[in-house]
């Protein structure tokens, strides 16, 4: 009897080699347009903020200009937030609630914050709707000294000149159920391990910092989310995805110990939100309204 948990590519208990990758690599397929979606909206700023590139992956015949958002006029004596939306590629509401906080919202926060916005981090990913970069690696476990992720690499790079100025980092994030039904079974494949099952969360989430946890700011967060989108209970086991809630809707991590983007700047406020899109309950607009809540709410606790 098959495995109705099996990936279709690789052998069990054995990791992936460059036939597998080769075969995962050709089942991404291109479903829709980076140039478009978010340069489109990316090259209608620069009368409001500078905009520029940071850096460009290239897989292939395929290149990827990397854009930073940043505002006017930046000043040293103002608090510095950085705004990462598409670590994870698929995540659609991340991307496109970093150009609409951009958009409409960021202005307000002229004289209070330098603000520097990198609305997606992984180009390649969000055409494929994929949580990988070409080379089957997750960016946002990628985050260290010698990272083997052109998009985490880069984006370090960006980060690095800024470390020690950052007050807030706020990493726009989803979880859906194509993380149970894709994405787990694909890493228990990719690296020869047996595939747990897990569960996935009803509503909207924050990551904490476990090394320097900031409990007043996630619940500046969740206050401001849970007037958009309903927020996760706990599983029954008293949790999500396998860790305790610490507060109402929100879990901690080690950020910097897992490679985690939220943990690159150093901050003293970070946190990783996780919208639910495949919610019975929530909307794509309510998902992207909901990263949008998120970014001012913590605008606004430290500003």
């Amino acid at each position: 009897m098959s495995n109705p948990h099996f990936y279709p590519i690789g052998t069990p208990g054995q990791p992936w080699g460059p036939a597998e990758l080769a075969r995962w690599r050709a089942r991404q397929v291109r479903q829709r347009n980076y140039a478009h979606d978010v340069l489109g909206v990316v090259e209608r700023l620069p009368e409001r903020f500078e905009v520029s590139a940071y850096g460009e992956v290239a897989y292939g015949q395929e290149r990827y200009a990397l854009m930073a958002i940043r505002s006017h006029h930046w000043r040293s004596e103002l608090p510095t937030v950085l705004v990462t939306g598409g670590v994870h590629g698929y995540e659609t509401s991340g991307v496109h609630g970093a150009l609409r906080f951009v958009d409409e919202h960021a202005q307000g926060y002229a004289g209070r914050a330098n603000l520097l916005v990198v609305p997606c981090v992984s180009p390649w990913a969000y055409e494929r709707i994929q949580r990988w970069n070409f080379d089957a690696i997750d960016p946002n476990r990628s985050f260290f000294e010698a990272c083997p992720a052109l998009e985490s690499a880069a984006l370090m790079r960006l980060v690095a000149p800024l470390r020690g100025q950052f007050v807030a980092h706020i990493d726009l994030h989803e979880t859906t159920d194509t993380d149970e039904s894709e994405y787990r079974p694909a890493v228990a494949a990719r690296d020869g391990k047996p595939f747990e099952p897990g569960t996935i969360p009803d509503g909207f989430y924050l990551v904490d910092d476990a090394a320097n946890p900031q409990p007043a700011f996630q619940r500046a967060i969740i206050d401001a989310v849970e007037r958009v989108t309903h927020i996760a209970p706990a599983h029954d086991q008293g949790g999500i995805i396998g860790s305790p809630l610490v507060a109402h809707g929100v879990i901690e991590y080690q950020m910097q110990a897992l490679g985690l983007c939220a943990g690159i700047t150093g901050a003293r406020y970070t946190s990783t939100t996780e919208v639910y899109p495949d919610s019975p309950r929530a909307t794509p607009e309510q998902c992207i309204a909901a990263q949008v809540a998120a970014v001012c709410a913590a605008l606004d606790f430290v500003c």
